[in-house]
């Protein structure tokens, strides 16, 4: 049953500065490339900007292919150092992977301030101290966190269960002698599911 009333209308969540304005920086961005584009094809011609384009292309490719490999080596190397029982080290080389898989991909995007950004981030001082930056935001992002929460769960399964298996059952002890106030129970034990 209604009583008649309207309920009040619902008001959109308000939107963060961050999403306010990245639209109009991506946008910004793009009217500056494609200015800069126009600008460098009248100086020196529209082949020479195609050939820009397409060496930016390859050079692209290249460093995401070549940081992949190198992520892939850091992995089966922790991987390994799983199998064989030893405790992971920390790959102090992931999160410049990560920065130069970036720099790949601003150097495959069509345009001259992307490309002059990868290059930045392929100089290893650059890259460094972003890593540093990134990881002290994460840590602190991953502190804030609270009992519950989606990154709490992620780090508390990278603590403890580095391999990821989980192995649902119940843990029968037969060398725990059976007393007076903890009975043994002989009856049929349930199967284990996995």
């Amino acid at each position: 049953m209604t009583t008649g009333t309207p309920s009040p209308p619902l008001r959109p969540a308000p939107r963060s500065k961050l999403r306010r304005y990245v639209p109009l920086g991506i946008a910004a961005w793009l009217v500056l490339e494609i200015w800069l584009l126009t600008q460098v094809s009248s100086a020196w011609g529209g082949l020479t900007v195609f050939l820009l384009l397409v060496a930016g292309l390859v050079l692209g490719g290249v460093v995401i292919k070549r940081a992949g490999r190198r992520a892939f080596k850091g992995w089966s190397e922790q991987l390994q150092q799983v199998q064989r029982g030893e405790t992971p080290e920390r790959n102090p080389r992931a999160g410049g992977n990560a920065l130069t898989m970036v720099a790949g991909l601003l150097l495959m995007m069509p345009g001259l301030v992307s490309d002059v950004l990868a290059l930045l981030l392929l100089l290893p001082p650059v890259r460094a101290v972003l890593t540093k930056r990134v990881e002290r935001s994460m840590e602190r992002r991953m502190s804030k966190a609270g009992p519950g929460t989606f990154e709490s769960a992620f780090q508390q399964a990278r603590i403890h269960r580095p391999d990821g298996k989980v192995v649902q059952g119940e843990v029968i002890r037969d060398d725990a002698p059976a007393g007076p106030e903890e009975p043994r129970d002989q009856g049929p034990r349930p199967p284990l599911t996995g």
